[in-house]
């Protein structure tokens, strides 16, 4: 009897944690194909999960932060979903490659297509410029099932708190590279270079030297042979002499 009660206790405790972090594993999330850098262009993509066994999702609507338009968004054609992009104008104009802009994407909805239930779909798009000042980016979004169920994905995650129920996706932006991260390992020769004006003069100046040692070298040996030569005759001439 003990044992049947653990056990019960036991199950009833997994399936309450399991129904509690179920959305934390499930939530509409964002993420970059590679990086998005600050400042620059990047391609992310919008995961959405189906997380009903009886429903199907129908529209993703994804709102697009005001306080950090985005001059370019292009969402990729995806088969069986319609997209529509949305646009608002800017308080302020900002200037992209030396052009006022005077609008930005504030909203892009997709529809008509299907996620069935245990399935998911990502929703690829190209957007910039990317801001420069600041560490993240959050995108609220809204799902839709096919039993009129709508799920806001609109919770922004305070720092030291828990995450929240339904948790609106977060871009990660990554800090620029500077442009001189290999400045002094351009300064340094490379491995089979080209030998420098200086190197090429020590290098004759050395071969010069080395060829006048083994001239010399050379002299002293053939003037050795003749003193020896001519010793030896000399010692033959004594001798003929003395007989």
């Amino acid at each position: 009897m003990k044992t049947s009660r653990v056990s019960l206790a036991a199950a009833l405790a997994a399936g309450a944690v399991l129904v509690l972090s179920g959305p934390a594993f499930a939530h509409v999330s964002v993420q970059p194909s590679g990086e998005a850098t600050k400042g620059g262009y990047a391609v992310i993509n919008f995961k959405v999960p189906n997380e009903r066994d009886n429903a199907s999702t129908t529209q993703l609507e994804v709102n697009f932060p005001v306080d950090q338009p985005l001059t370019s968004v292009m969402p990729q054609d995806i088969p069986g979903w319609t997209v529509t992009v949305e646009k608002s104008k800017l308080d302020k104009p900002l200037t992209v490659h030396g052009k006022q802009v005077n609008e930005a994407v504030t909203k892009v909805t997709w529809t008509g297509g299907k996620i069935e239930p245990g399935k998911f779909q990502q929703f690829p798009v190209s957007v910039g410029k990317l801001p420069d000042n600041a560490d993240q980016m959050v995108f609220k979004a809204i799902q839709t099932y096919d039993n009129n169920e709508v799920v806001r994905w609109i919770e922004e995650s305070k720092p030291g708190a828990a995450e929240p129920q339904t948790p609106a996706p977060v871009l990660k932006l990554t800090a620029a590279k500077a442009a001189d991260d290999h400045h002094d390992d351009a300064a340094k020769p490379a491995a089979g270079a080209t030998a420098t004006e200086g190197d090429k003069k020590d290098a004759h100046d050395e071969a010069a030297a080395k060829s006048d040692s083994d001239t010399t070298a050379r002299a002293l040996g053939i003037a050795g042979i003749v003193i020896g030569l001519g010793g030896v005759a000399f010692g033959i001439a004594s001798r003929r002499r003395a007989s």
